[in-house]
């Protein structure tokens, strides 16, 4: 029956560290939606039928894209399962290519956040989240979820964020003396909330209003405001991970723990994640081009 495949995949992909919400929903309904028509197996044709309910032509490809997975898992052992065909293109589009900010741009948002709005709690709280976004590479939405006792001797504890993980993410000196600075002035706006970042509702930052005060510091320093060509809370991220990348020493070996312990750092699930942030800027392609150049011609990469 696949209502019991479903069950024992869903099953497998939490055990390995995947909340799998959206999908055991989604898996859930196509099971239901097979044995109607009598079929207890995959078969393509159904799936693309099932998939088809959305309505729109990503959604689409997203839902018959969980199906195919799961599929795989069941024919490896059961060739009678069927392997539908990505009848709707791509799960999903290219990503972006993030916007890196220089140093100088980084100093200006903190400085610009520091001086918007009123003379409020407000000023501090976006200075120092930008800030500790920009010298971490935290995601925004693990800034914004901190607790006091996340703030350790050995850094900042990050609780089961991004794919169930949590990780301990190191802070220098200068970053935990900014962030003692912003507490000091913190504790007696909002002494009963136990978030590091709150808003003047005394309650956890929203990530909108993040969203709103990022881009205010950066019309307020010129930046663009285009759709697909302006930076975003999550450059600063972006930005520390490239730079992290071009301090990338010498050698195939330190190269690759290089790549592993930024993953790590990141959260990143998979490395791959880590691998894009190598198209991110002209001078870490020129870096792959010079090397797989020299590769090519018998030195060494």
């Amino acid at each position: 029956m696949l209502t019991e495949a479903v069950a024992g995949y869903v099953a497998l992909r939490r055990a390995a560290g995947f909340s799998f919400n959206t999908q055991a929903a989604q898996l859930k309904s196509f099971a239901a939606f097979s044995e109607a028509k009598g079929e207890h197996r995959v078969r393509a044709q159904i799936a693309i039928k099932w998939a088809g309910l959305a309505p729109s032509v990503p959604q689409r490809a997203r839902r018959l894209g969980v199906v195919i997975r799961f599929s795989r898992h069941l024919h490896a052992e059961d060739e009678r399962h069927e392997i539908p065909p990505s009848f709707f293109g791509a799960e999903r589009r290219p990503r972006r290519v993030p916007y890196i900010l220089s140093q100088e741009q980084v100093a200006q948002l903190v400085d610009a956040a520091s001086r918007a709005g009123y003379r409020t709690l407000r000023r501090a709280t976006y200075s120092t989240l930008f800030a500790l976004l920009a010298c971490t590479g935290l995601r925004v939405s693990e800034a914004t979820r901190l607790r006091l006792q996340d703030i350790t001797p050995d850094g900042l504890l990050i609780r089961r964020s991004k794919f169930r993980k949590s990780r301990l993410v190191p802070l220098h000196q200068s970053a935990r003396a900014g962030l003692d600075l912003y507490l000091e002035q913190r504790f007696p706006y909002a002494p009963e909330d136990d978030h590091v970042f709150v808003s003047l509702r005394r309650k956890p930052l929203l990530l909108g209003d993040v969203a709103s005060a990022f881009r205010v510091a950066a019309c307020a320093i010129g930046l663009p405001d285009r759709p697909r060509a302006r930076p975003t809370p999550h450059s600063l991220r972006h930005t520390f991970a490239v730079r992290a990348l071009q301090t990338c020493p010498d050698g195939r070996d330190a190269i690759t723990e290089h790549m592993m312990a930024l993953s790590t750092y990141l959260g990143h699930a998979n490395v791959t994640s880590t691998y894009w942030y190598l198209e991110a800027v002209p001078e870490l392609l020129v870096d792959i081009a010079e090397r797989c150049e020299r590769f090519m011609m018998g030195g060494q990469g």
